[in-house]
């Protein structure tokens, strides 16, 4: 625990010290995140952004809510960067197009046989060959960043909490699209489920993934963006709730 959130909560907190006790958890996160994204993503911009957002946690944060500094600083030092990204979004329009394109077809083909979409099923129906299908699902992959709360401007999606000034229905909904969102993860095919327990959860990168599922860096990367299109498909209700 640090020095800054062990101090009683009746001692004020200097935001100048907190900042500096914490510089390090922005340069920690900002280099996790980096690693997750295309090499033309700057560590440096990222960081100059988390720091901002350091700065208003420190300017913001009381002891008297729960979380430690630390846990808290992070939450909005990584909304930050996240912010910073979608304002400077690098995908190209077409990417968003056809990732939508995707979803829409997994979506219908889904409804449609009741059971999981296939590869070849949605290129077909898109009218595309398998390569150009699994270009499509790389590019998911490599655009998204982070996955799956709610739709930002470009369909980019990120897992954020309720801030401080969300209301009792925000706070619901956050949390009823948490229990959707667990209950679609389980219903993934089991090589999409594992590929994303691996990268989430267990932080491991798409060459170590490759070496446990005994396939290439490149197929995990497909694997991954097909699992994220279709958990976006199968919640596609809920982006259109956060689009209103």
């Amino acid at each position: 625990m640090s020095t800054a959130a062990a101090r009683p909560m009746s001692e004020p907190m200097d935001e100048n010290a907190l900042v500096r006790q914490h510089t390090d958890l922005v340069k920690r996160i900002a280099h996790h995140l980096a690693a997750r994204l295309p090499a033309s993503v700057e560590v440096d911009d990222l960081i100059q952004a988390g720091v901002i957002g350091l700065i208003e946690a420190a300017r913001n944060y009381s002891g008297t809510r729960g979380a430690s500094f630390e846990t808290y600083a992070g939450i909005r030092i990584r909304g930050a960067m996240l912010d910073e990204l979608r304002q400077t979004d690098w995908a190209p329009r077409s990417v968003h197009r056809r990732e939508r394109a995707v979803q829409e077809a997994i979506r219908k083909i889904e409804q449609e046989t009741g059971r999981e979409a296939r590869e070849h099923e949605v290129a077909e129906r898109l009218d595309i060959g398998l390569p150009e299908y699994h270009s499509i699902v790389q590019d998911a992959a490599r655009c998204q960043v982070l996955s799956l709360d709610h739709s930002g401007e470009n369909n980019d999606e990120t897992i954020d909490a309720p801030d401080d000034t969300a209301g009792p229905l925000q706070c619901l909904q956050h949390a009823e699209f948490q229990q959707e969102l667990t209950q679609a993860i389980t219903e993934l095919p089991e090589r999409e489920r594992l590929v994303l327990s691996m990268y989430y959860e267990r932080e491991l990168n798409l060459r170590e993934i490759g070496a446990v599922l005994k396939v290439s860096e490149s197929r995990v990367c497909q694997i991954h963006g097909q699992a994220l299109l279709r958990l976006r498909a199968r919640l596609k209700s809920w982006h259109e709730l956060a689009a209103i």
